[in-house]
């Protein structure tokens, strides 16, 4: 059994423990929890186009709750080892009533069990809100049977990025003509996927395709003819002359 000298020197040493943690919180909160993350770091929007910046301040944000669990974990076991003291039974496995040693103690004053019965470390589920919103890409888009996606997770960046970064035209290898051209992926079709989007329509259920010839008709077609391809419904109509240039 421990002597009482000893327990007076856990004691001591349990609430200097105690009262080094309360006054962490009082001064400096829980690690910056209690504020939302934009507040925390200053910004005035988490929405940017430097999703580096967001992931750091992500990243930060998970440590924080990490530190903080542990310190609140530590906070209860000392509260858990003080009371055992008072109820005369600090030193004793409160699993298996078998003492606990000496030099288990001395390294970790809050247990009150032996090592054979320590409590298994469990892994937290407690996460930022912040990953509801910040996912990878894809990661917030549900794809249909045949796995395709109209405005996914990538497009929605490149729509951020269209109105600006820090590039110029003069960053790239092939200077650009204009500031329009410089976001990434510049020359993707807008409102649509495929070109013959522009004159192929269907009926209300799908079928009876019909083709409108236009300018975009004609160099489409030009194109499929000289790689040699056909369109996903067939080959196209031809037809004499564009029904937009003069005759």
């Amino acid at each position: 059994m421990l002597s009482s000298q000893q327990l007076e020197t856990f004691r001591s040493q349990l609430t200097e423990m105690k009262n080094e943690i309360t006054h962490r919180f009082e001064v400096n909160g829980h690690f910056g929890l209690e504020q939302s993350l934009r507040d925390s770091t200053g910004e005035l929007s988490n929405y940017d186009n430097h999703p580096g910046d967001a992931a750091t301040d992500l990243y930060e944000r998970e440590k924080d709750i990490a530190l903080n669990e542990h310190v609140e974990e530590e906070y209860h076991d000392i509260e858990r080892a003080l009371d055992a003291i008072e109820k005369g039974i600090y030193g004793v496995c409160e699993t298996c009533g078998v003492e606990i040693p000496l030099d288990r103690l001395d390294a970790i004053p809050t247990a009150t069990t032996c090592k054979e019965h320590a409590p298994e470390q469990a892994v937290s589920h407690n996460r930022p809100v912040e990953e509801g919103v910040l996912m990878p890409p894809f990661g917030k888009f549900e794809y249909d049977d045949k796995e395709v996606v109209a405005f996914d997770a990538e497009d929605s960046y490149q729509e951020v990025n269209r109105y600006g970064s820090s590039e110029t035209p003069s960053d790239f290898n092939n200077p650009q003509d204009h500031y329009n051209d410089v976001y990434m992926e510049s020359d993707d079709p807008i409102g649509y996927v495929e070109d013959y989007e522009n004159f192929v329509a269907t009926d209300i259920e799908g079928k009876e395709i019909t083709v409108y010839p236009s300018i975009q008709h004609k160099r489409y077609e030009n194109t499929l003819d000289e790689e040699d391809l056909m369109t996903p419904f067939g080959d196209l109509p031809g037809y004499e002359k564009d029904p937009y240039t003069e005759d």
